[in-house]
């Protein structure tokens, strides 16, 4: 099914739904399936698993018979991170360019909502799958990524900052920081599953921003000064607060929300999934009909508003495009609701 942006000075030719976000009305939804973490996976002897096929797991013991107990750390991860299932591609020995040029193919067919390397970091790999996501997301197909680096990178913040922005895009999270877990260290690429499961199993109207992470320290503490460096940089950081390690604040590399982008992905999603369900090819494009399609994605948007998703949500036909012939334009438009996250005291004694 088609979809994705629209120029009004070049319509698309396929039937469906075409959706123009402005950034003065923040997209927030809540709804659908939630929480499915894609991972291609490297190794997987040991389990029953075959090359270049689509696996779906949903514990760590059905993870261990199909890919073999030690090749499911990644996948582990994004379970324990709070992901509902992860979708494996198993990817062949001595994997090529192309072998991943063929796994994104093969992931452009499945719907899944966060994107994550079974913790291997190569800055080929990274440039490619930024180009990939930015692709999908011009045709309607909206997820997140999430990436790393190695024991290097992790080990100069710089580094890390450097590879957020070299990866600069809305849909995508750079973690700079591995994490120390009962003794064992794990580098930001390896640690990035857990991340996006917490990503992808955290609702739509909640923020990551101070979430608690299950490990004992991180592998590069900061300093004041380095944490802010990287939040203006749009990095992912953890921090040790003296007592335990948690998120300092859910950005992208674009330096947007991950709250406010994963909404806008659920809206277009969903709405999406919707028309096609219900409304196209199946109404007419009349008063009645566009009344009936209206109604329908305000009711959606209202039912957000009272989850705290959003506010004022407002519906109508497009007043800069005439919704004759099989076309419909409608304008949308809401204030997004944001987590409290910074808190401002006058203490007067």
């Amino acid at each position: 099914m088609a979809g994705g942006g629209w120029d009004p000075t070049s319509l698309p030719v396929q039937p469906g739904l075409y959706i123009n976000f402005k950034e003065a009305a923040a997209a927030q939804i809540k709804g659908g399936a939630r929480g499915v973490v894609a991972i291609p996976l490297k190794a997987f002897t040991g389990g029953t698993a075959t090359a270049k096929t689509f696996y779906t797991t949903s514990s760590e013991t059905e993870a261990a018979a199909l890919f073999g107990s030690a090749n499911i750390q990644s996948i582990k991860f994004a379970l324990q991170g709070g992901a509902k299932e992860v979708l494996v591609y198993t990817m062949p020995a001595s994997a090529t360019a192309q072998d991943y040029t063929d796994m994104r193919a093969a992931y452009d067919t499945r719907p899944f909502n966060v994107f994550v390397f079974d913790g291997e970091y190569s800055t080929t790999e990274q440039a490619a799958t930024k180009t990939w996501v930015t692709t999908n997301r011009g045709e309607g197909k909206h997820f997140m990524i999430v990436i790393g680096g190695n024991a290097t990178t992790d080990a100069d913040p710089t580094q890390g900052n450097a590879r957020t922005t070299l990866n600069a895009d809305e849909n995508i999270i750079n973690l700079i920081e591995g994490v120390v877990i009962d003794g064992t260290a794990y580098t930001s690429s390896q640690f990035a599953p857990w991340v996006a499961g917490k990503i992808a199993g955290t609702q739509i109207n909640r923020s990551v921003t101070y979430e608690s992470v299950p490990a004992n320290d991180v592998t590069k503490r900061l300093t004041n000064s380095q944490i802010d460096t990287a939040l203006k940089a749009g990095s992912m950081v953890l921090t040790h607060d003296g007592e335990k390690v948690k998120i300092v604040q859910g950005l992208t590399t674009s330096k947007k929300k991950i709250r406010s982008i994963r909404a806008r992905q659920a809206i277009s999603n969903d709405v999406t999934k919707t028309a096609a369900d219900a409304y196209i090819g199946k109404i007419d494009n009349n008063a009645d009909g566009q009344a009936a399609l209206i109604g329908a994605i305000k009711a959606y948007l209202e039912t957000l508003e009272v989850a705290n998703v959003l506010t004022a949500p407002i519906v109508t036909l497009d007043p800069q495009h005439p919704s004759v012939g099989d076309s419909v334009f409608l304008a949308i438009s809401y204030v997004e609701v944001d987590s409290m996250e910074r808190i401002f005291l006058t203490i007067n004694v």
